[in-house]
């Protein structure tokens, strides 16, 4: 434990002025705003570390952190721990709002009667059975009405926390603020709320207006904003200042912040999709090839209904030999801890040299262990790898190459206690969500076979590591890229709620940090087998042009 006044920001890093004031914040409560790549989560973990390595979060109390998607969960558990050390980072407790939900259910699920009372072995799944299985959206109108029936529940939770961390809480809707005000209001807990109103697109889903200005009333938070972008560079800079002039003039960024040349912007029109698609494949093709750049920093991004709009472009890339995921069918699965833990084994098991993805293993199977129990792990581990691998290559000389490796899979999870499965993620508690989510993994890596036969390849595939991104908008939350193709930027796909629509764009353009090219074409020939409305002639969004244009480069 350290002085207050000795604490620096972990790692030697800088914190702009606002930012280490948040960090180090003792009393109040904060509503802190910032602009997209502003390091909010960098923020929170160093919060995080002040508070636990000076002792301003007493032992034994914790510290819960809420966001709204797994990968953003176990992003900000995992740099927690890189910056105070696994030791303290065992007191940080990282989940989703569902996640938090489900855990207050289970912990005080007697409280709910009639016809919500829940069985010890509850499911979550549709449709909704009484006493028996109830629906993902139910999760946390139940942890609501237990907190508004048991002081004692209420109770358990203050007494547990002495901060909480709320990322990405512009998003926030009525029934899970709802939540938090039963949890946490009219109490002597500290709420650090961050987010960035220009970047609201859960409005679909019931994210409310003024959400921060109604915290600040709430819980008495003092607000704070940073503006210093750390991803983007300054002529990528400067077009997000021209949407956010439009969308919250108060946060248009100075021109201090928007000196330099350095980034580069592209606005291209084609006559139909398919001259899109081959244009923009030979494009990544160069970016990989004659560049060097890795295919993990390419992302391509879509408004929505990606399988209509990326089928020209994955054909395309599929001609040329170059790896992408599709992350309408992969996101949600690959962001399971499960899923990085067997394709972590598997890579292990069949790769050469692979220590990265040791390193990962070994800190997934036992994170918080001292050195004896480390070291009769690896031991075990180790023996198990090299036993199997014997047995590979055998089984090479007379069947096909990677046959067998499913149940290599399961003998690796059958030497793995179900308590350090179950310890990966709170979803796992109910076994059977872990079962689904173990299949769900084995059918999406055979889908992978089927497109790439080398294991390893499909496993690349899998994961983040060797793939261009395919995405839409809403996906790409959160996450940044060397160069961001966004495609289709036309008035047939931006339609309906235009202020929702440009808080959508401006996230898409805000995910590129050297490059950003911007197409829309003329034509989009219907998609097989659509049945649906489907516009063939096409009009571009010049007000999301507009914005580009003095930031252009060159044209095509």
């Amino acid at each position: 434990m350290i002085a207050v006044d000795a604490w620096t920001p972990a790692d030697g890093l800088t914190l702009e002025p606002n930012a280490l004031l948040a960090a180090r914040e003792q009393v109040r409560s904060l509503a802190l705003t910032a602009g997209p790549g502003a390091g909010k989560t960098e923020m929170l973990a160093q919060r995080a570390d002040f508070l636990l390595r000076t002792g301003t979060c007493r032992y034994p109390k914790r510290i819960l952190a809420i966001s709204f998607k797994v990968d953003a969960s176990s992003n900000l558990k995992e740099r927690v721990k890189r910056r105070c050390g696994s030791e303290l980072a065992v007191r940080f407790d990282s989940y989703t709002f569902h996640a938090f939900a489900k855990r207050i259910i289970d912990r005080f699920r007697p409280v709910l009667t009639g016809q919500d009372a829940l069985d010890a072995g509850y499911k979550i799944g549709s449709p909704r059975v009484t006493n028996k299985q109830v629906g993902f959206d139910d999760l946390v109108p139940l942890a609501i009405q237990i907190l508004q029936k048991s002081k004692v529940a209420r109770n358990a939770i203050r007494q547990t926390y002495s901060d909480v961390f709320l990322d990405e809480f512009q998003d926030c809707t009525n029934l899970q603020y709802e939540l938090l005000k039963l949890a946490f209001q009219r109490t002597g807990i500290r709420l650090t709320a961050v987010g960035d109103t220009k970047q609201k697109i859960m409005g679909w889903a019931g994210a409310m207006n003024g959400i921060f200005q109604t915290f600040v009333v709430d819980f008495a938070a003092t607000p704070l904003n940073m503006y210093r972008n750390f991803r983007s560079k300054p002529r990528l800079l400067s077009l997000q200042n021209e949407i956010i002039r439009r969308l919250d003039p108060a946060s248009v960024m100075p021109d201090e912040q928007l000196s330099g040349d350095e980034g580069e912007v592209f606005a291209w029109r084609f006559e139909d999709s398919r001259k899109e698609a081959d244009y923009l494949a030979d494009l990544i093709e160069g970016w990989i090839k004659i560049e060097q750049q890795a295919p993990a920093e390419i992302a391509v991004l879509i408004r929505n209904q990606l399988d209509l709009y990326a089928d020209h472009l994955m054909e395309a890339l599929e001609t040329r030999g170059i790896p992408f995921r599709n992350e309408q069918q992969m996101q949600d699965i690959t962001v399971e801890p499960a899923a990085r833990l067997i394709v972590d084994y598997l890579s292990c098991l069949y790769g050469q040299r692979e220590p990265k993805a040791w390193i990962r293993l070994m800190n997934q199977l036992i994170p918080f262990a001292d050195e004896e129990i480390q070291s009769n792990a690896r031991k075990d581990l180790d023996r198990l790898v090299k036993q199997q691998r014997k047995e590979i290559a055998f089984a090479e000389l007379v069947h096909e190459p990677f046959s067998g490796w499913w149940e290599y899979v399961r003998a690796f999870l059958n030497q793995v206690s179900i308590e350090t499965l179950v310890s990966l993620s709170p979803d796992y508690e109910s076994h059977d969500r872990l079962k689904e989510v173990i299949r769900e993994i084995k059918a999406r890596i055979e889908e992978l076979l089927k497109l790439e036969t080398d294991l390893l390849k499909a496993l690349q595939r899998f994961s983040d590591d060797q793939a261009v991104r395919i995405l839409t908008i809403h996906k790409s939350k959160g996450l940044e890229f060397d160069s961001v193709i966004i495609m289709a930027v036309e008035n047939e796909i931006f339609f309906g709620d235009q202020d929702e629509n440009r808080c959508a764009y401006f996230v898409g353009v805000s995910r590129a940090k050297r490059r950003l090219v911007l197409t829309h074409a003329d034509q989009r020939e219907r998609p097989a087998g659509h049945t649906r409305r489907w516009d063939v002639q096409r009009t571009a969004q010049t007000e999301y042009f507009g914005y580009a244009t003095p930031f252009v480069r060159q044209e095509q």
